[in-house]
């Protein structure tokens, strides 16, 4: 099987992926793909975006060989400290680029669905840097579960709706 870059127009890889998105999103995601397809290779948009990945995030986090599970395992482990990046985890890297290519785009508001919380850290995290308004959404389930996450969320500038995660597809068709 070949790899191939970029999925085709019905967001598949090959035989894989696929975007199942509400009608009422439909041409608004097809904005943000003719965006991203516009800046990904753009050298000043790529430089902003490393600018906050090396000076804002941590980037790049650090590799730490682990002496201890690679003697017990008989091989060589070694763990990517994403943990180590700013807001606590991985997500701040897509978030960050969703709110720069947001801001290109002359949006004002992002929105986030999220269970554990981290996106909506990481998404109020890059929506207050580059001065965007921010909803997250949040299952009810998740709300008791996530309260350092809820703090967080808030703590960037975040709007939060706890509760209500089946609202965050009909307020992006809004």
């Amino acid at each position: 099987m070949k790899l191939l870059d970029t999925p085709d127009k019905d967001g598949f890889y090959g035989n894989f992926g696929g975007a199942f998105v509400p009608k009422c999103l439909k041409a608004e995601f097809e904005k943000i793909t003719a965006a991203f397809l516009k800046y990904k290779d753009d050298a000043e948009f790529n430089a902003e975006l490393n600018d906050l990945y090396a000076h804002y995030v941590g980037r790049p986090s650090p590799v730490y060989f682990a002496k201890n599970l690679s003697r017990k395992h008989g091989t060589d482990i070694y763990l990517k400290r994403e943990d180590l990046n700013h807001t606590g985890a991985h997500k701040i890297n897509h978030c960050l680029g969703e709110a720069l290519l947001a801001k290109r785009m002359g949006k004002k508001k992002i929105i986030a669905e999220t269970g554990a919380g981290q996106h909506g850290v990481g998404l109020a995290t890059g929506a207050a840097l580059t001065g965007l308004e921010c909803d997250i959404y949040m299952g009810a389930i998740d709300v008791d579960k996530e309260k350092a996450e809820r703090r967080s969320h808030a703590t960037f500038g975040g709007e939060s709706d706890f509760g209500c995660g089946r609202y965050a597809n009909p307020e992006g068709c809004r």
